[in-house]
């Protein structure tokens, strides 16, 4: 079967709302939605009412009444976590992030990449917790070979929603500097560009993926030379929306951009603590690829 074309649609959620404006009459064939949040940092409960930028804003059971009524209208919908999902709250200083990880398994999260805060609690405690909510990791660029976490996470996964098959793998940011050496021990961090071409490599040609997503940590633009997605995004190929993480950066609307193929990239990440929560409509058509962009409020 060719690989079938498609047309993105893109939105942002805020998780202030409830509701959802439904556009299914726009769409045709198959559509697959995909949700993601970032930097959530252990924000079970909402903000508090005299928080100084999100008053009574977030909390995971808010968004799970989102996910709930998304997935009711689209039950072709995936929800991925770019990271750093622990740390920030009194919650991870007391759960060490088990309590996190059984709340998004429960709420319908497909996986999460590994953030640096992922870390916090210690490899050993990061595994137990994996194993005790059965939660998926998916993280190419981390080597966990003679550490606890050696055969825990994936480098990739394939889902498939009414004959699409959707890849993704996942990208952290390199730990030495930023995470103390005691907490990662052996773990081995490679460059995600070169990961990237391998992934690419596996889900695109090897796979036959229709749609392949990349969900980073690395951050998204530095004024250095450090890896960043949008860096990611023009050094690579075969990459259709990267989902990030690790700078909090609030996008009003995803960012598309030119691969090193002249190809269109989506680049998305909604801020931190929970507030917003990130839409990515794809639409599945047999006809000839063309490109729509629309910001739709839940």
């Amino acid at each position: 079967m060719n690989r079938r074309r498609f047309i993105y649609n893109s939105s942002i959620a805020s998780l202030s709302v409830l509701g959802l404006n439904s556009c299914t009459q726009l769409f045709r064939d198959v559509k697959i939605t995909i949700l993601h949040s970032n930097d959530v940092h252990s924000q079970i409960e909402p903000f508090p009412v005299n928080h100084n930028r999100f008053p009574n804003r977030g909390g995971f059971a808010r968004r799970a009444n989102i996910f709930e009524g998304i997935r009711s209208v689209n039950p072709n919908t995936l929800i991925f976590d770019a990271g750093d999902i622990f740390q920030g709250t009194p919650y991870f200083n007391f759960f060490q992030g088990e309590l996190e990880l059984k709340l998004m398994k429960e709420m319908g999260y497909n996986a999460a990449t590994i953030g640096n805060h992922e870390f916090d609690a210690g490899l050993d405690t990061l595994k137990k917790n994996i194993l005790k909510t059965n939660f998926q990791f998916i993280i190419s660029n981390y080597d966990f070979v003679n550490t606890e976490l050696e055969g825990i996470t994936t480098p990739y996964k394939i889902y498939r929603k009414e004959g699409v098959k959707i890849g993704v793998f996942g990208l952290g940011i390199e730990l030495k500097g930023l995470v103390n050496p005691d907490l990662y021990k052996e773990t081995k961090y490679y460059d995600p560009v070169e990961i990237s071409y391998e992934m690419v490599k596996v889900l695109k040609n090897e796979k036959k993926c229709d749609l392949i997503i990349c969900v980073s940590h690395l951050g998204h633009e530095y004024s250095s030379d450090k890896i960043s997605d949008t860096k990611l995004a023009q050094l690579t190929s075969g990459i259709d929306l990267i989902i990030g993480g690790h700078t909090h950066t609030f996008l009003k609307e995803p960012l598309i951009i030119k691969n090193r193929n002249s190809d269109n990239v989506i680049i998305n990440q909604v801020g931190s603590g929970g507030v917003y929560l990130g839409r990515i409509d794809f639409n599945f058509t047999n006809t000839n690829k063309s490109n729509t962009n629309s910001i739709l409020e839940v």
